[in-house]
């Protein structure tokens, strides 16, 4: 019997599809136990509804997921800044041929320094961003159910026992008196 009230979320073929627990339509989503002594087809709909269960790994994929998109943005901002400086080197080259200036130099060290100094304020602005907690996800795989409904399986478990013992009596010798064998 499941004494653990946490099921996993998996998906059979659409030909394996059977009726919902709740509404009996056909679905091809299975919610299982770790130790699959219980499992019932659900539908999707019914997943996302928090009265009927609770998503437990939402915020670990939507952690997962939130830092993968911000490791892209500062691999982005990362690139752009070095684009940015090969412009200038080129331009650099370029204007180096054509006249040297003091000046000219001073100014485009100052400009270095400003771009260096933006390029690497986006990047702390986009690392504290990991900091921050707090996602949306759509598609957890693991979920609690809410409390009527696990004792629902539970007391279905149970019963199914009973009715399994009752058989075996039935079945037995000893379940019914034996037939009177004496005269009268």
């Amino acid at each position: 019997m499941a004494t653990k009230n946490l099921y996993h979320r998996r998906l059979v073929a659409e030909s394996g599809a059977k009726a919902c627990w709740i509404c009996y339509k056909p679905s091809s989503t299975v919610l299982i136990t770790p130790d699959q002594d219980d499992w019932f087809h659900i539908c999707p709909g019914h997943l996302s509804d928090h009265k009927f269960a609770i998503a437990k790994d939402a915020e670990d994929v939507a952690e997962k997921k939130r830092q993968e998109e911000l490791d892209k943005e500062i691999e982005a901002v990362k690139k752009e800044y070095e684009e940015k400086m090969r412009q200038k080197l080129a331009k650099r080259k370029q204007s180096k041929s054509d006249k040297t200036d003091k000046k000219d130099e001073k100014k485009e060290s100052t400009q270095d320094e400003k771009d260096e100094k933006e390029q690497e304020d986006k990047i702390k602005d986009l690392e504290k961003k990991k900091e921050t907690p707090k996602a949306t996800i759509d598609g957890p795989r693991i979920f609690e159910l809410q409390k009527n409904f696990f004792q629902m399986r539970l007391q279905k478990k149970r019963d199914a026992e009973a009715a399994k013992k009752n058989m075996q009596r039935l079945r037995s010798a000893g379940g019914f008196p034996n037939v009177p064998s004496g005269d009268l």
